[in-house]
This record gives C-alpha cells, structure tokens and sequence, in this order.
C-alpha cells in the first residue's frame, strides 16, 4: 500500500522561489515543501550576486527593462520584463521585513548597491558576497516556523499525478508519486495545486557551477505531464568559476568584476577591450564567448580574473567568501590573480507560464530556473534570476489562494506498482551514462556550436534515452536513476532547441549559421506533437494516473 500524504499546495523544490511562495500562502493553506536532500541543497544557498532592483533614486524602471531587453537579444518579453521589475522594490521589501540582512553603506545605513555585467546602474542589492546563503537561511527560518507548512527532506519527486484527459479541459495535475531517499520507499503527495520550483538543468554539462541536484526535473516532469517548453537552447555559462581540480562549482562571482576585476591572459594583459566596449562588464554570453575563444586560440587552460590591484582591506570586506575559497585552493586574491574559466551556470529556458506561473496544465504552477516567462529571452541579464523567483513566486501563491476553494480535495490514486521490477546489480550502468551524457553535452551543446555537433549529440542521446528507460522499467528505482532519467531527457530537448534554430542569438553560438535573424522568435516544443526521438513524446498511459 503506498502511503499517500493529502495538502492544498505541494511545492517541489525548496529554493528562493520555492520557499518563498510557501510564505506568501495563506496560514490556513496545508503546505507540503519537498527537498531533495536539506532544505538548502538548491542552487539559492550558493548564489553570491545578488537580487537586480530598482532601489537606487539614479536608477528607474526605463533603465532597468532597458538593460534586460538589451541583454536578451531581442527574446525577452517586454510585458514580462515590466511586470518583474515594476515588482522589484516591493519583493525586496518583503525580504527585508523577513529579515534578509541585506549589507548596508556604513555611512548613511542605506543598501550598499553594486553593478554587475549588462547592467547601466549600480542596482544590485546583496550580502557581502553570500547573498543566496543569507536568503536561504532567512527564509528555512521562516519555514520551520510557519505551522502550516510541512518540510519533507530528502524526497525527490518520480512524476506528477493527474487526472482527466489530456490535453482536454478535464485535464488536471493533482499530485507527484515522490521516492523517499532514506527508506527508498515510493509515497503518494496528492494537492489541489502543485507547484514545480525544482531548478535548472545545468548538471547536463561536464563544468558547472550548480549543485548535483539541477538535474531539470521539473521540466522533464512537466514535460511528461504535458507542458510546452520553449528556448532551452540558451544554457548560460558562467563566465568566471575557479579554475582547479579540487574547486567543484565555486562560482567567482559577477561582482568581483563589478567592483574592479579585470580578466587577463597568463602574461597579464587584458582581452575583454577587444570583443566589446564594455570589456569586463559586458553581458555573460559576450565575456563567457571571449573567454572560450581566448583559450582555444592559446591552447591555454584557464584564463585569469585579477582584482589585486584593489586595497587588501576592500577585497576582504567584500569578497570574504569568494576569499576563503580561494585561500582554501592555495590562491590569495588579495595578491595574486585567480584561475577562471567559463561553467554552465543557469537554464534561461523551461516550462512555459503565465504571469501567475500557471503552465498548460490546470493545478500546475512552475516558477523559478525551471519556468519560461519570457523574462531572460536569449541571455540572462545578472542577477534577475532570484528577482524572478521573488515575483513569481507571490504572483503564483496569489493566483492559487484565489483558485484554491473551487478546487476540491484529490482522492486517492493508484498504488505505486513495483511488482515487475527487481533489484540492479549493474548501477555502474547509471554512472556511466552520467558521465557519457554530460561529456558530450559538453563537447558538442556548448558555449559554441555547430550542426554537425548537435546532430551527434541527437543520436547519442537518443540511444542514451533508450537504455535508461529499459534500465527503469526493469529494476528499482534510485535517486541516480530518477536524475538520470530527467536530465537525459531535458538534454534531448535541448538539443532539439538548439537545431531548430537557424541564427545565433545570444547564448546560442552557431558557427554554421553565425548571423542573427532580422525576426526573433521562441522555440517552442510542445509534447503533443511528434518529436524525432520517440522517447520524447508524450506517453497518455504513463500519465493517466
């Protein structure tokens, strides 16, 4: 009998915009809160940045759609951009009521604002360089504290549950069977409204700068339910992660250059003045391109991000984290420059929304790195991403309080049957395909392109797609294979972004069609119609629940 837990709103993922929604429903709504591993295991802990808003009385709305419109290539869309950055000030404000420890100047008390690459202002609102820490804290703070929200570590969510027909109007997600890692049992969360706030996808490349758990889950989940994607050819690299073998995802953050640092070769002398007027503070795809060429143009193994020319005093009291992981490696920041190089860092595609984070199927929000709103278009500006999981976030639990009454309770479904299914004693399977699938990722859907890489990416995934799914169907499930299973097919859909568009535009790079086209347009898969991997299409039984 799979036991079967009954809430209002389940939320999967437990990152700024995951936790954040939670807050903002009301305190009678039954919230259920899934975490992979501990509550801070996503990607916000680790974001150094900070939330991009207009704070500053030099600063206006204009200016800051402006750089986001300038920054996504012509793709981002304007109503969204508005709507996020009108709602800037007041997200800011509930954090800071939420208590945020926001740094502040230490003259006049006000924020301490920086400027990061695309942007024309200093708007960037932050905590030292740990501001993703200081918001996670804050807000798992709020969470154990609130008594309407249920927090389940170390779940991971298999498939949504729904109901009806699909894609017709009695079609309706009201659940997720979810596999508890600790006693690898399988668990019914039924919900009135469910809400994916899982994260991206950028654990489908060899270097990232995210954490083991941004393995698209809520996308291929969405996927599988019904949703449409769009534009998951636009992967960002990172342009400046530590270069060593030891430093896993240590993100050397924008601000670093925002406050003076300066990209150099290994004989010291700058590159960024040649490949754009704004050198160092050029938007991510621009520096990341740069970086990419510089290095293959050399044969070099890293390029070099230095800020020692700035006072030891500065450097500490800004960038304490960012120094200690360098001291940690051998490198003093302070005196010598670091080794950088490009990571993929944040999936600008995902599940398309709404404004209310309401996707294509009725009961299922996404908000977060795993949703489309059109906000990021062809490249991210810096630090928009925690500013959109704050305004989704409130906007989506305002849109589900006004639903939630007319919506009634979900009954209980199906068993999770596991009675065909045996014990593997071939998981080097799993962790083999890991390595193949982000390797080639790496080497063929990367920072530059060409049609014959994709086209060698298509059919490895393809094959890759088919062992995995007979490895599914034939034994038990693990947490591998339930990221393995998601992060190959998100890949494969990204891959089929990336063919489908014919121009380079912002983060996606194609030598074999270098230009960009005079009309920009989304590309948007959808489920419904038939993809060239069979593997990709919608599959009704699997989903009728």
């Amino acid at each position: 009998m799979t036991k079967a837990h009954i809430f209002d709103v389940l939320v999967i993922g437990s990152g700024a915009a995951g936790l954040s929604l939670a807050l903002e429903l009301g305190p009678d709504t039954r919230v259920a809160v899934l975490s992979k591993a501990e509550l801070s295991a996503g990607s916000t802990y680790w974001a150094q940045g900070g939330i991009a808003a207009v704070l500053s009385q030099n600063d206006s709305t204009a200016e800051h759609v402006e750089d986001t419109l300038t920054a996504g290539a012509g793709l981002c869309h304007e109503d969204t951009v508005r709507f996020t950055v009108e709602n800037s000030k007041a997200g800011i404000d509930w954090l800071t009521n939420h208590g945020v420890p926001f740094t502040r100047e230490q003259d006049t008390d006000d924020y301490h604002l920086t400027r990061e690459g695309g942007h024309s202002q200093r708007r960037v609102i932050h905590a030292a360089d740990a501001t993703g820490q200081a918001l996670s804290n804050t807000l798992q703070e709020r969470v154990r504290q609130a008594e309407n929200i249920t927090v389940f570590e170390h779940h991971m969510a298999i498939n949504l549950i729904t109901s009806g027909n699909p894609p017709h109007r009695d079609y309706h997600c009201k659940g997720a069977y979810v596999f508890d890692t600790r006693t690898e049992a399988v668990e019914q969360f039924l919900a009135r409204s469910v809400v994916l706030a899982s994260g991206g996808a950028s654990k489908a490349y060899l270097y990232t700068s995210n954490v083991d758990g941004a393995s698209g889950d809520g996308i291929a989940m969405a996927w599988r339910a019904g949703c449409r994607v769009a534009n998951l050819e636009f992967n960002q690299f990172h342009p400046t992660c530590l270069y060593h073998p030891h430093a896993k995802a240590s993100l050397i953050s924008e601000a670093v250059r925002g406050e003076g640092g300066l990209l150099v070769r290994a004989d010291g002398s700058r590159f960024m003045p040649e490949y754009h007027p704004l050198a160092e503070l050029a938007p991510r795809d621009i520096v990341a391109r740069a970086i990419d060429h510089e290095m293959k143009r050399s044969g070099a193994d890293c390029v070099y991000l230095d800020i020692s020319h700035k006072p030891e005093e500065f450097i500490r009291e800004h960038f304490p984290t960012i120094n200690q992981t360098c001291q940690r490696f051998g490198i003093d920041m302070t005196k010598e420059p670091i080794p950088v190089v490009p990571a993929a860092h944040y999936t600008c595609g995902g599940v398309m929304v709404d404004h209310n984070g309401q996707t294509d199927v009725p009961g299922l929000y996404a908000i977060g790195e795993a949703s489309h709103t059109g906000l990021h278009g062809a490249n991210r500006l810096a630090s928009n991403s925690l500013l959109e999981c704050i305004v989704f976030a409130h906007s989506a639990a305002r849109d589900i309080e006004e639903r939630l009454h007319t919506i009634p309770d979900p009954e209980p479904v199906a068993d999770w049957d596991a009675s065909q299914v045996t014990d593997s004693n071939e998981n080097v399977v799993i962790s083999h395909n890991w390595d193949e699938l982000r390797r080639f990722m790496w080497d063929y859907v990367g920072i530059v392109r060409t049609t014959k890489r994709l086209l060698r990416a298509r059919n490895r995934v393809m094959l890759l797609m088919q062992e995995i799914d007979d490895f599914y169907r034939n034994f038990r499930i693990s947490s591998d294979l339930i990221e393995l299973r998601n992060l190959a097919l998100t890949a494969s859909l990204m891959i089929r972004c990336a063919l489908e568009r014919k121009e380079s535009r912002g983060l996606h790079f194609t030598l074999d069609y270098p230009e960009t086209a005079k009309q920009a347009e989304d590309t948007v898969l959808s489920p419904f119609v038939t993809g060239a991997n069979p593997l990709e299409r919608i599959n009704v039984q699997e989903i009728l629940h």
